[in-house]
């Protein structure tokens, strides 16, 4: 198969452990695109948080993509043009923040351009967000009210991963098929509009730039990477991704501290 697109999530995947792309898995996906293949870097990072890396990788010499909030939105990097967003509804905040004050230790975050909006109590899981994105936390005391003043294309909720699985319980009981909820991480507790996830939107991607599914090669190691991994043409699992991930994946590469990616290009891209 002529695989034509590489969709990449970034945490677990691209990156390895120190949050770094590898020289030799840069120039690998710099060489694919300068043949013509697009990459897209598939992250539940804000777009803020994507950037760096997008810019590391020559996309926007290239006119490949960023897909951020976990589909909630598609960035050609070339032209800076967002070609495709979805927001969560305003009238979710307010109950979702009811929720999360039930909860000591729990947090939930909602993103600006240059910063993080915390609601609840701000906990390590937070401060991993922010570190992982260069994005400071802001405080606020009257969250809903700051934060419904702009649209929003995510909430995540963060703690300790028991408490996050109650929380989880009681937002999917209170909102039911309204919003998607799900967790990217034990302490990331994922709040989406419904229907939203990578494969929603890489689907939305290819028809605009007419490529069919069975182009795409998409690589990930977490849960919200299962739906694009089970979409692709060829789904990747990476050796250190979730069980569940790898069962429903393809192909399985190596570590994202082995140059896995790497691997998938010199296997199938070459």
């Amino acid at each position: 198969m002529n695989y034509q697109l590489l969709a990449l999530d970034l945490d677990g995947t691209l990156t390895n452990s120190r949050k770094e792309i590898t020289p030799s898995t840069r120039d690998a996906l710099i060489d694919i695109q300068k043949n013509g293949k697009k990459v897209v870097l598939a992250s539940g990072r804000p777009s803020q948080g994507v950037l760096p890396l997008a810019e590391e990788l020559h996309l926007g010499d290239y006119g490949s993509y960023i897909l951020s909030y976990n589909g909630g939105r598609i960035t050609d990097c070339r032209s800076g043009e967002i070609i495709y967003s979805k927001y969560l509804p305003n009238d979710v905040a307010a109950p979702l923040l009811e929720i999360v004050k039930n909860y000591p230790g729990i947090d939930i975050l909602a993103y600006t351009d240059t910063e993080l909006i915390s609601g609840g109590d701000t906990n390590e899981y937070s401060e991993k967000e922010s570190f992982i994105n260069h994005m400071p936390i802001t405080k606020v005391d009257d969250f809903v009210s700051y934060i419904t003043k702009n649209n929003n294309n995510k909430f995540l909720i963060t703690g300790e991963p028991e408490l996050i699985q109650e929380v989880k319980a009681e937002a999917e009981k209170h909102f039911h098929s309204y919003l998607s909820i799900y967790c990217s991480d034990p302490f990331f507790l994922e709040i989406m509009p419904q229907g939203i996830d990578k494969a929603h939107s890489l689907t939305k991607l290819l028809t605009s730039i007419g490529l069919s599914t069975d182009a795409m090669i998409c690589c990930g190691d977490g849960y919200n990477d299962l739906t694009m991994i089970e979409t692709a043409g060829l789904g990747v699992a990476m050796a250190n991704a979730q069980p569940l991930v790898k069962k429903s994946a393809d192909y399985i590469t190596k570590s994202n501290d082995e140059d896995g990616v790497l691997h998938v290009i010199n296997e199938f891209m070459r």
